[in-house]
């Protein structure tokens, strides 16, 4: 049997799977196989799908050493997140009910409530994103810069004509 060669009963089962299949990426990758079944060689089959001749030898070795079932899983899920919403939520409530009280609340608190409930290092970025999901910050400008100069300052620094001396 030659390296890449598909046999009958796999080819059915891609048949059956890629129906059912409604992951882009995943149909594309059972489209290498059901291809390389009817005949095409790899770099037809590279050609067609727009992928390089090396991938397509790559996809079919791991079909050949990972099987039917475990090669159509989907295996790349986004969107991974540390905590789920609720739990999210349900921490950062927990500040906001501080904050409402007037106290401070700072970003590197609510990280070190997430490190304890996760049991690890979770990233300042993750909790920023966790507050901006959950509409925490708000921005607003301050009236007066700190180290701005008085009333009295800016007064006397204006140039004055005879008409406003007077």
């Amino acid at each position: 049997m030659a390296k890449h060669e598909i046999t009958e009963e796999e080819y059915v089962e891609l048949k059956g799977i890629a129906k059912t299949n409604k992951n882009k990426k995943t149909d594309k990758r059972l489209q290498v196989i059901i291809l390389r079944y009817e005949g095409k060689k790899l770099y037809e089959i590279a050609e067609k799908l727009d992928y390089t001749y090396s991938w397509v030898r790559q996809l079919c070795t791991q079909f050949k050493k990972q099987g039917v079932s475990e090669y159509a899983r989907q295996k790349y899920i986004g969107n991974n997140q540390a905590v789920d919403k609720d739990t999210e939520e349900k921490l950062i409530n927990a500040f906001r009910k501080k904050a409402e009280s007037g106290q401070i609340v700072s970003a590197m608190e609510i990280k070190k409530a997430f490190d304890k409930y996760r049991g690890k290092d979770t990233g300042r970025g993750y909790i920023y994103s966790v507050l901006k999901r959950h509409n925490w910050r708000t921005v607003m400008p301050r009236g007066k810069h700190p180290k701005g100069a008085s009333d009295e300052e800016i007064a006397a620094s204006k140039k004055l004509t005879l008409d406003t001396k007077n």
